[in-house]
């Protein structure tokens, strides 16, 4: 390691035969004073700098810094941060790529050798976000949307096969395999890394950062990681440091256990609500108190994904026995478990029971208060208890007929904001004809009922809890409503070895949540198509439908376009949604169907009590882990039959409309431009609140009329053939023309009107955003985009 080590804290560490080196903290605390009360959070982050201390980068100003915060619980110092690795997934993963790629040929062009272009730090890219819900409900629908994903992402999967195989510490898992996060939680993290440098074998906490919001997941293992922006993780990826801010640290204390009948998605909503009330943005948030002694590291982990929705940058939870039970679980060896633990233990790292940090601020919960929750209609922060759900969808409707205020007309979250738009009436409804029969669809009518996402998928109790609720329901002859497009696709086929174990599957299949794929599908709005006579029946009287998963975000726009509300509820939630079919009735008390008799099921009689839940989930083992990571990175027949050129450079297609060279190293070496005022600029957008990346860079559906459908068209792609944003990010012209393009975006220039079009302001002309920034690079005139906060 380069450290300077001016503190002296170098140590050895012996674990059975094995000696580490490590950075010690307690001994860094003779210098620095007393670390005992400073939050484990921040105890990474200074082992870090104690790691990288060259006096450039990370001075000893720095360590002190971090010491000194526990006099105030805030500082504005500014550190140079070194994640251990960097995590992708394909949609953010394959542009950087992309970069590596054209810094490959650059070199080459200018005489060099391209091989000297590699990752100094290990990358993992995990092909988690193409599969779409193409097919359902049938058992044969893993197998077709794989085949459609494979046809579909072809030139993206022989590019990052290439990558694969031409760059160093960089590995791809590919399609079919999992979730990017649950992937990480299950198998990549390890709490504890190691590296081997100058014959001595080095331990330190394992850190990341992943160009996916939801990297947060991973600090459920006691793993401190987060998102961040492709060039930051290019940047961490090349070995640079991500600057940032010694962060308040928010504690969160959890006490109590969660009451019969109620999940760890219950848990996570309302820690959602109140961490957003709290406010937390820019800020840790690390999780103590008794009740973690009881809380499991899924249910942990659960609550680490959703740091993105309650705002903080990540939700740590600090190493303990139960992470220790979790390691062995997985899989991990038993040397890597016994370090763990003797690291965390030697560093001040372990979580002991009645010790509390200090920190900046902090809330508490008992979990015996936890209700049972649904989050929506468009917001993950909007915890509704599970009796008032269908009031709340009735309040909603009734705001389509309010004219947008100035307030109600900002952005919100990503993927919409403001109210909604629509002339339907409250009762509005339509009739459609479907496999010979006649149904009527309603306003509140459920249309996507999905099991999805790693934030429930990577936890066995709820997984295990739907598939009980579905055998409860088929023993008593339920049946899913026929209008429900239903899905599972879990982030790891470890979920689809236990429920098989369990003997589960045949019952989530007949209610129609059969395995679609292995991947995010509708939590990041792959949710594809509706059966057609029910979406002409939704655009045919403008009804407002709902969609129910157990995804991690809901916001307008974001599951299926012409889905204006969405519901995140537990996995057992999604199937007795499924089976009622509507969000406008209390599901709680509520007859969900009938039974073989005729007589009324209510949820009461197919829920699972946690004794039922608990004893499924003894059929998880690690043996499961072990036979589903044993060769990860290998992939199925077709993708092993990609072909790829072994070449140090890429060669690249003019023609294709998926990878692109791009021009960002076409003049490199020549003089940096001079840093000037800002003269006579126009502003391009005027927008609201909360303006996030899914409005600046959408990932989802291309529209034929947009400037990307426009181009793509002129390229000979039809619309059919499009698939979405995040696919082509590989193109530089594509990402281009989708700048500000998503559909729910609102620029005041135009009265807040919805879509990614602007006003030109030297003619007045109404255009879209890319096509005025060309005009206004033509001639030269400097751009301002305004948001608020």
């Amino acid at each position: 390691m380069p450290s300077l080590d001016s503190l002296k804290t170098l140590k050895t560490l012996q674990v059975d035969d094995k000696t580490y080196h490590y950075f010690s903290l307690p001994e860094a605390a003779k210098s620095l004073g007393d670390l005992d009360k400073l939050p484990m959070s921040l105890k990474v982050l200074l082992e870090n700098l104690l790691r990288w201390e060259d006096e450039k980068t990370v001075t000893d100003a720095d360590l002190k810094a971090i010491a000194a915060w526990l006099k105030e619980r805030r500082s504005d110092r500014e550190i140079q941060y070194r994640p251990a690795r960097v995590l992708m997934q394909d949609f953010t993963g394959v542009p950087a790529v992309v970069d590596l790629a054209a810094m490959r040929a650059a070199m080459a062009k200018a005489g060099g050798d391209p091989q000297r272009i590699n990752p100094l730090s290990p990358v993992d890219l995990v092909i988690d976000h193409s599969v779409m819900v193409d097919k359902y409900a049938s058992a044969s629908a893993f197998g077709q949307n794989v085949d459609i994903e494979m046809q579909r992402n072809h030139e993206r999967y022989a590019f990052l096969r290439w990558g694969q195989s031409a760059f160093n510490n960089f590995s791809v898992v590919p399609p079919g395999t999992g979730i990017c996060h649950q992937v990480n939680l299950e198998y990549l993290g390890r709490t504890v890394w190691t590296k081997d440098e100058d014959g001595r074998t080095y331990a330190f906490p394992d850190t990341l950062v992943g160009t996916d919001s939801h990297t947060t997941m991973i600090n459920g293992l006691g793993v401190l990681g987060w998102g961040v922006g492709g060039i930051e993780a290019e940047a961490a990826m090349l070995g640079q440091p991500v600057s940032m801010l010694i962060p308040e640290v928010i504690g969160f204390k959890l006490t109590g256990k969660l009451k019969e009948g109620i999940t760890a998605t219950d848990l996570v909503l309302t820690v959602t609500q109140m961490l957003r009330k709290k406010g937390v943005v820019g800020k840790f948030v690390e999780f103590y108190g008794d009740g973690l002694s009881d809380l499991p590291l899924a249910d942990r982990a659960t609550i680490a994904n959703m740091a993105p929705e309650y705002g903080a940058t990540c939700g740590f939870f600090p190493v303990d026995e139960v992470t220790l039970e979790y390691l062995r679980l997985s899989g991990r060896t038993p040397q890597t478990v016994k370090l763990v633990e003797a690291y965390s233990k030697i560093q001040g790292l372990w979580r002991l029971p009645g010790k509390e940090p200090e920190f900046t601020d902090s809330l508490a919960l008992d979990m015996g208060s936890v209700e049972a929750s649904l989050a929506g209609p468009k917001r993950p922060q909007d915890r509704v208890s599970l009796p008032n759900v269908g009031q709340a969808f009735t309040d909603f409707l009734g705001l389509q007929f309010k004219p947008p205020s100035k307030e109600e007309g900002r952005l919100e979250s990503e993927g919409g904001g403001g109210v909604a738009v629509g002339n339907a009436d409250l009762i509005g409804e339509a009739d459609y004809h479907h496999e010979g029969s006649t149904y009527r669809l309603k306003n509140g009518a459920v249309v996507i009922a999905a099991i999805t996402s790693c934030t429930n998928t990577s936890n066995p109790s709820v997984m295990m809890a739907a598939g009980l609720v579905a055998k409860k329901a088929v023993e008593k002859g339920l049946k899913r409503k026929p209008w429900v497009k239903s899905s599972l696709a879990p982030g790891s086929k470890v979920v689809t070895d236990y429920y098989k174990a369990a003997g589960l599957t045949q019952y989530l299949e007949e209610l129609g949540f059969a395995l679609v794929g292995y991947g995010c599908t509708t939590c990041i709005g792959n949710s594809g198509p509706l059966p057609e006579p029910i979406e002409k029946a939704i655009q045919k009287a403008d009804l407002t439908v709902a969609s129910v998963l157990s995804g991690n975000r809901n916001f307008e726009g974001r599951v299926h376009p012409l889905v204006k509300t969405n519901w995140l509820a537990s996995p057992p939630l999604v199937v007795a949604y499924a089976l009622a079919g509507t969000v406008r009735i209390d599901i709680s008390s509520e007859p969900l169907g009938n039974d073989k008799d005729g007589h009324p099921v209510y949820l009461r009689d197919i829920w699972p009590s946690t004794k039922e839940i608990a004893d499924a989930v003894t059929q998880v083992n690690t043996a499961m882990f072990h036979k589903e990571y044993a060769e990860v990175f290998a992939g199925d027949e077709q993708w092993q039959a990609i072909e790829v050129p072994q070449a140090a450079t890429y060669v690249w297609n003019n023609d294709s409309t998926y990878i692109q060279h791009p021009p960002f190293f076409d003049d490199i070496g020549g003089p940096a431009p001079v840093v000037k005022d800002v003269e006579g600029a126009k502003v391009l957008a005027l927008l609201g609140d909360s303006v996030t990346t899914d409005h600046i860079s959408p990932a989802g559906n291309i529209k034929a009329d947009s400037p990307a459908g426009h181009y793509l068209r002129e390229q000979g792609v039809e619309p059919r053939d499009f698939n979405s944003y995040g696919s082509r990010r590989g193109n530089h012209q594509v990402m281009m023309r989708g700048t500000f393009a998503n559909i729910r975006i609102r620029n005041e220039m135009l009265g807040g009107e919805e879509g990614g079009n602007t006003i030109y302001m030297p003619t007045g002309e109404k255009l879209p955003i890319y096509d005025a920034a060309m005009r206004y690079q033509a001639s030269g005139t400097p751009l301002v985009v305004i948001a608020g906060q």
